[in-house]
């Protein structure tokens, strides 16, 4: 059972939340798991004046996702931080090199999941999620989200991400603003474990 969990991060927050994600996933047994990046876009000169080159070598070492990452899997966990209620051009930049498989069906009956972060508390964190279940629903892909037996994304002791569509983070602006709670970080693993065992059911391992 394959399960690979791709990311784009900026600043770290999505790739905190991709490693949760993975160790969620790692617990069922049989689960391969495979962590992977999104091809960065922007220049070295951008990311210098962004303020995350220091960021973006803590997680340097992950191999960039290619397509065949995609068509390899059972099932495919995106995390992509919210630009503006939707996801990064990076994230559509590699989803639109797609066309190959989606015209040979390889996707077809795959678990598809997504996870994200904002810079704020309403910052598009639910229509992120739901915009991009539109192309996992293109290529024909079985959406799994995160079930209100996760009874941390109903948690009103804190400010925290998480919803039914997926686990999610409150990032803040830059690389040092804030990073992912334990509890957005035990609903990134719950969505692990549970994509994992829905997989698994579905693969019959």
């Amino acid at each position: 059972m394959k399960i690979n969990v791709i990311f784009y991060s900026l600043y770290g927050h999505n790739y905190k939340m991709a490693e949760a994600v993975s160790k969620g996933a790692r617990e069922i047994e049989g689960a391969d798991v495979g962590l992977y990046q999104i091809q960065e876009t922007f220049s070295s000169e951008v990311l210098e004046k962004m303020g995350a080159t220091e960021a973006k070598k803590s997680f340097e070492h992950i191999p960039v996702a290619s397509v065949e990452n995609l068509s390899e899997a059972d099932a495919i966990i995106f995390g992509t931080p919210t630009r503006f209620g939707m996801m990064t051009a990076q994230m559509r930049t590699f989803l639109d090199r797609t066309g190959d498989i989606w015209s040979k069906g390889a996707l077809i009956g795959k678990v598809g999941s997504v996870f994200t972060s904002s810079a704020t508390q309403h910052g598009g964190q639910e229509s992120t999620i739901l915009s991009f279940h539109t192309t996992l629903l293109h290529h024909g892909m079985i959406i799994v989200g995160v079930p209100y037996s996760e009874i941390r994304q109903s948690t009103l002791e804190e400010i925290t991400g998480g919803s039914p569509y997926g686990a999610s983070t409150i990032a803040g602006n830059g690389p040092d603003a804030r990073h992912p709670s334990e509890n957005e970080l035990g609903i990134a693993r719950f969505q692990g474990r549970h994509v994992a065992e829905i997989t698994k059911k579905l693969v019959g391992e």
